[in-house]
């Protein structure tokens, strides 16, 4: 995975000095890390948008999004887990089933 010249996959730094392999895992996961966050926002914007509200869970999925009717009773709750490119489901979040929402981010 080379990232333009210099990018997060390159093996050497822009003066030519080889990096680490544990450097460049590093940096990968990092990367992965934001654009599972970016997708999170985007996923939460999305629901906004439906009428939903959003709040984080701890294990097994990464949200719960409800929608109350006009006296504020919950009428329809659900788990959402959202996955960025072609991201897999763990083992938990198998064993929990929550709704899968695929989410392209910009970067």
């Amino acid at each position: 995975m080379n990232n333009g010249l210099f990018g997060i996959g390159a093996k050497t730094d822009m003066w030519g000095r080889r990096r680490s392999t544990k450097e460049i895992k590093r940096e990968v996961l990092a990367q992965n890390r934001r654009r599972g966050r970016e997708g999170e926002e985007v996923a939460k914007m999305q629901l906004a948008l439906q009428g939903y509200e959003t709040e984080r869970t701890g294990r097994g999925s990464d949200l719960r999004a409800r929608r109350r009717d006009f006296t504020g009773r919950v009428i329809e709750s659900k788990l959402i887990e959202v996955k960025t490119g072609n991201a897999k489901l763990s083992a938990l979040q198998k064993k929990t089933k929550p709704r899968v929402m695929r989410v392209r981010t910009l970067f």
